[in-house]
Formats: structure tokens, sequence, C-alpha cells
């Protein structure tokens, strides 16, 4: 298995429930294709064999497990909870009981992998004019859903507002950094702040 520190620190790190259910993501993940290589990405583990494979991440309440190209991919045993959601096309985790069989979700992974090794592209996604809608970070959610006052100021935010908390938490160069700022994020918010309150007159 080639393995990094930090997804293991990651797995530390998580909820108590989700440390077995991640570990065993894992396993899985190396036990379907021995040359896959770990990455952290965007604050969670990625694995990666001529691209993306899948991903895997712990929120406060479940976990989520993810294909990269899981819009291509065959759903035989209709385990998709939703093919839309890239984070979590597994759905909500929150025990090993919620996964499919380890035969299953082998077979779904080795897909995966074959369609980064057939060069299979995922389509290019059509440029619009229209708005770009804002995507919440899910951690944001979680947190937020903890903390009445702070998401009722954050939904009543126009959409400026709301991106420019969103890209100051995603610009966060460490886990570490990320964490500081979703606790000021929450405490601004709990007092009516936006982001740049402090530049506005």
């Amino acid at each position: 298995m080639q393995t990094i520190v930090q997804v293991d620190q990651y797995i530390i790190n998580s909820a108590e429930f989700a440390i077995p259910i991640l570990d065993h993501l894992r396993n899985l993940v190396h036990k379907a294709d021995a040359r896959i290589e770990e990455k952290m990405k965007w604050s969670m583990p990625f694995f990666d064999f001529k691209g993306t494979v899948c991903h895997m991440a712990s929120f406060k309440h479940h976990c989520a497990f993810g294909f990269w190209k899981g819009s291509l991919m065959q759903d035989e045993y209709g385990i998709f909870k939703e093919r839309s959601e890239a984070m979590g096309l597994l759905g909500k985790i929150t025990s090993l009981e919620d996964l499919p069989s380890d035969e299953i979700l082998i077979a779904y992974i080795q897909q995966a992998i074959k369609l980064n090794e057939d060069d299979v592209k995922l389509p290019a996604k059509p440029k619009s004019t229209a708005q770009k809608e804002l995507i919440i970070p899910e951690y944001l959610i979680e947190a937020l859903k903890d903390d009445p006052k702070a998401l009722a100021v954050f939904q009543n935010f126009s959409l400026s507002n709301k991106k420019e908390y969103v890209m100051w938490l995603e610009e966060a160069k460490t886990e570490a950094t990320k964490q500081k700022r979703l606790d000021t994020t929450l405490e601004w918010l709990a007092e009516g702040k936006t982001r740049m309150w402090k530049y506005k007159k």
C-alpha cells in the first residue's frame, strides 16, 4: 500500500464513529489496486492512479465517499444515492452497515480506475452566461447547522457576501488555518458582520 502520513493524521483526527469507516474505505481502495497513490487535496484524502479515482471525507455526523468520474460509471448495483453530488455518491455514511459489500465496492473502484487507464475524460462543462451558482462547502453547512444565529445571517446575505466568506475559507493553505477561519466566520456571522466589515464604514 502506498500510504502517506497526512491521510493517517486525517483519519486519526476524525470523529470517533468515522475512524473505522475511513480505515475500511482506505483499505478497500488499496485492495482494489496496489498501484493507487494517496494525496491530500482540498483538505481531504484522494486516491489517484493515472488521475483521480475516488476520495473520502469525514464530517461531524457522517462520512462521504465519491468517485471523480462517477457520472460516467455504470451503477450496476444501484449504490449511487445522488449522481449529481460528487462529494457523496454513496450518500451519508454513518456506520460500516451503510456501505455496500466489499466485493461490490472493489468492483466499482476498479471500474473507476479503468476509466483513467482508458483515458476517458469527463465532458467539458458548458460555459454559461448565467450567474454562477455558489457552492457552499459541506463543512461550512455542517458548522452553520450547529449555530442557528450564524445560519440565519448567512442565509439572508447577498450572493457576494456569501462568496467572500466561502472564498476566504477555501483559500486556507492548511487545515489549522481553515479551522481558525471557520471559527472566526461563525463568530462574525453571529454578530451580523460581513467578511469585509472592518473595511466598510
